[in-house]
């Protein structure tokens, strides 16, 4: 049995090697392409200067193939895909992070997908940009680590505006670039869930999900939506984070959910509510709303992000697979600009008391203490969790209606529904001090 173990470990990494090699093949490639000669150069493979262009050895010897040598080195990490989110070793350099960026932006841009075309009148924002106490700390992070955009919104304006510097990682990002949201997505499939009720697809928070047949015979059968979307399912025993406890199956919560419940979950059982953080629940409440709406589910997307948030460059959800159920990923792709369109819809729907709105403030009621040591939690700076968003932050009033919506790498979504602030983050590894940019921020505004 151990020789058999080792044996699997030694193909996966194997195939995870093969895999990051063809990757940074095509990351160098993309660099040339787009005129970063600096970074990157085009190289004629040795071999191949014995031959003449086009001749069948010279073909033979993928001569036609270019290959593009980095002038950096790119550090890999075989234990995680991405950069681990502390204390990485080595600790990453700029090309590193810049293939992080390409990784998370391009490479692993879906191609199955479900997408919300923008609006024709894109929502406006108004600017009123000047220096403040905050710029000398942002464009330190800017300049020095992986953050790669920062924006900061305070009743009805926008009041700080920023990207990485030209020399850094401005040269890749232009006003289309498309974020991933990572565990954003998370707190994004809680808020359609509420647009879902609101619609009348759903009654409520406290609906059992018994009509899904996909959940029979699995712990998840007679669940009310709120333990799902509280991260309280009792299905700790099965899944954490991203990952599959002792799979029978697959070890990545990287399918459809369908698959997962009918490999992983079939005569489980529910254990003891707690907090267990886990995409795995993101992904199985989307796909309920996607059930539930049926085949108004494109329709219903287009008017919450195309008529109401008046998203400019839409949004891009992932699929897997093309199976008829649970087979939508919540993580998404926007601009950033559309990333603040959309906190900015949350905060009308919370000011203006729509039944959105209202379903909001009933999900922070819902707010609950993780409990859990820090460790185990990768955000541990938010001490409760309400409705897939991280609330309860250090220093902060337990009462005070702030709201977090964080993914992998540093991704941050920071709304004060009280005093109508909103700061939006990306970044491709957490390195920097959100403590300082971020919530100081949100707490006592930028004056």
């Amino acid at each position: 049995m151990k020789k058999l173990i080792c044996f699997f470990i030694l193909i996966i990494s194997i195939l995870q090697t093969n895999y990051s090699i063809a990757e940074i093949t095509s990351f160098n490639r993309w660099l040339f392409e787009n005129g970063h000669t600096d970074l990157v150069k085009k190289e004629v493979k040795e071999i191949c200067k014995n031959y003449e262009k086009d001749s069948k050895e010279w073909i033979s010897n993928y001569c036609n193939i270019a290959e593009y040598k980095n002038n950096y080195d790119i550090y890999t990490y075989p234990q995680r895909y991405w950069i681990p989110s502390s204390n990485p070793k080595p600790k990453p350099n700029y090309m590193t992070l810049a293939h992080e960026f390409y990784k998370k932006m391009i490479y692993t841009k879906p191609q199955n997908n479900v997408s919300v075309s923008g609006s024709p009148k894109p929502y406006i924002f108004e600017f009123n940009i000047s220096e403040n106490k905050f710029d000398k700390h942002i464009d330190r992070a800017l300049s020095r680590s992986g953050l790669l955009s920062y924006m900061y919104y305070e009743n009805g304006e926008i009041k700080i505006d920023k990207i990485s510097p030209k020399e850094r990682f401005g040269k890749f990002i232009k006003e289309d670039t498309m974020f991933k949201s990572h565990s954003v997505g998370k707190s994004l499939a809680a808020y359609i869930t509420g647009h879902a009720i609101c619609e009348g697809y759903i009654d409520s928070i406290n609906t059992r999900i018994n009509d899904w047949p996909i959940v029979n015979n699995t712990l998840y059968y007679d669940q009310e939506l709120i333990n799902l979307l509280n991260f309280k399912a009792g299905d700790q025993k099965f899944v954490y984070d991203y990952y599959v406890k002792n799979p029978k199956w697959t070890r990545y919560n990287e399918t459809s959910v369908e698959a997962l419940l009918n490999h992983e979950f079939q005569g489980s059982k529910k254990s003891r509510a707690i907090f267990n953080y886990s995409s795995f629940l993101a992904n199985l409440v989307i796909n309920y709303v996607a059930f539930k709406t049926d085949d108004d589910f494109e329709k219903f997307l287009n008017k919450i992000f195309k008529d109401k948030a008046k998203l400019k460059n839409g949004i891009i959800f992932r699929k897997y697979g093309n199976k008829p159920q649970g087979n939508m990923d919540a993580r998404f792709y926007a601009t950033r600009y559309d990333y603040m369109r959309i906190a900015k819809l949350m905060l009308d729907d919370w000011r203006n008391d729509t039944c959105v709105g209202k379903y909001l403030k009933t999900i922070f009621e819902s707010r609950y203490a993780k409990n859990v040591p820090a460790k185990y939690d990768p955000f541990d700076y938010a001490k409760s969790y309400a409705g897939m968003m991280h609330t309860g932050f250090k220093n902060f009033s337990s009462k005070r209606p702030v709201m977090g919506m964080h993914g992998y790498g540093g991704q941050q979504v920071v709304i004060d529904f009280e005093n109508s602030r909103i700061i939006i983050a990306h970044s491709v590894h957490g390195n920097w001090d959100d403590k300082k940019i971020i919530y100081s921020l949100i707490k006592k505004g930028i004056n």
